[in-house]
């Protein structure tokens, strides 16, 4: 039997929605990668972030640099100048993200087989349901 879980397991003076970790979002983890070189202007950003529009790229930098994780420089030249820089909190999320690209070496092919085989089985699905509906 299993124990029933503590209602009380996460802090509520400690809500999950202050969790300054972004690296779960689509572009968070890339962007941390592009600056771990040095400092960047937003369009060598876009380069290697090909995906990206501009839009969600100024809302990733914008929210990375309100948690600290980098700073934004800009400089009174003609045409503007804006670099940006990973803090060292910034710098902090290079170790959690080369372990989760490790794991994801290690077991995409498992995770990737196990969707194959759940968007396959027969019977409803939430998941596959929305993605006939589309």
């Amino acid at each position: 039997m299993v124990e029933p879980l503590d209602p009380q397991m996460f802090d509520p003076v400690c809500p999950s929605s202050a969790m300054p970790i972004r690296i779960g979002d689509k572009w968070t983890a890339m962007v941390v990668l592009c600056l771990e070189g040095g400092r960047r202007r937003f369009n060598e950003l876009r380069g290697p972030l090909r995906g990206v529009t501009p839009k969600v790229l100024t809302q990733t930098l914008r929210a990375m640099e309100r948690d600290g994780l980098v700073t934004r420089t800009a400089y009174d030249e003609n045409p503007p100048r804006v670099e940006y820089e990973l803090t060292a909190l910034g710098r902090s999320l290079l170790t959690l993200i080369a372990a989760a690209r490790a794991w994801s070496g290690e077991h995409l092919p498992a995770l990737l087989e196990a969707r194959d085989a759940h968007d396959s089985a027969p019977g409803p699905s939430p998941l596959r349901q929305a993605k006939q509906v589309r």
